[in-house]
C-alpha cells in the first residue's frame, strides 16, 4: 500500500503546477491502480486482449495529457485522485466498447473482397469482448450520461462507487459529501440508471 503522505504531497505537488510530480507519483500508486483496473476489466467484460497493464498505461496517458492536473484544479485528495484514474479507465473501455461494436456491425465505409481487406490497425488492441458486452457498456453509458443531466453528483458516485471500486468512506472524501449522503445517492442513482437501462 502506498504511503498516503508521500502520494498527498506529491498529488499537492500537482496541483501546483509541478508535471514531474506525476512522473514520482506513478510508481508509487502503480500496483492500487491495477488492481483497480483488473476490476475495471472484470466488471466490464474486458478480457486478455486490453490487459491490465496496457489499461493501466493508457490511464497514465490521459492523466499526463492534462499535465497531470485535476478535473477543474487541484486533488482533493488520494480518494479523488483514484476517481479520476478509475475514469479515464471507464472512457478507454468505452471507447474500446464503441471501436469493438462497430467493427463488429461492418462500420467500416466499402464492403471488399476477403482478399483485399484491411486489417484496422487497433483490432489487436481492442478488449475481447463480445458484441452483448460492447454493447451493454454503451448502454450503461448513455444511461449514466442521462443521470448527469437529472442529479450529476449521483453520476459521481455512481463512477467512485461501480467504476472506481471506492469505499462509501472513499466516496465521500473524493466528492466533499458525507457518508450518509453516499449512501442515499448510491440507491437512487441504482434505481435511476435501472430506470434508465430498462
Amino acid at each position: 500500500m502506498p504511503d498516503p503522505t508521500h502520494v498527498t504531497v506529491l498529488l499537492n505537488a500537482l496541483g501546483a503546477g509541478d508535471r514531474h510530480a506525476l512522473n514520482a507519483l506513478f510508481p508509487i500508486v502503480y500496483d492500487e491502480l491495477r488492481a483497480r483496473a483488473r476490476n475495471e476489466r472484470r466488471r466490464l467484460g474486458g478480457h486478455a486482449t486490453l490487459n491490465t497493464t496496457a489499461l493501466v498505461h493508457e490511464a497514465y496517458v490521459k492523466l499526463a495529457g492534462h499535465g497531470g492536473a485535476a478535473p477543474g484544479g487541484e486533488w482533493a485528495s488520494r480518494a479523488h485522485f483514484y476517481a479520476v484514474a478509475a475514469k479515464a479507465m471507464r472512457h478507454i473501455f468505452l471507447d474500446y466498447a464503441k471501436r469493438r461494436a462497430a467493427i463488429k456491425r461492418g462500420g467500416h465505409d466499402e464492403p471488399l473482397s476477403l482478399g483485399d481487406a484491411p486489417v484496422p490497425a487497433d483490432t489487436a488492441a481492442l478488449p475481447d469482448m463480445s458484441l452483448e458486452a460492447a454493447e451493454e457498456l454503451i448502454r450503461l453509458q448513455d444511461a449514466l450520461q442521462a443521470l448527469a443531466a437529472e442529479n450529476e453528483r449521483q453520476a459521481h458516485v455512481v463512477e467512485c462507487r461501480f467504476f472506481g471500486g471506492m469505499s462509501i468512506e472513499d466516496t465521500a472524501v473524493a466528492l466533499g459529501i458525507s457518508p450518509a449522503t453516499v449512501k442515499r445517492d448510491w440507491t437512487s442513482a441504482q434505481i435511476a440508471l435501472w430506470r434508465h437501462l430498462s
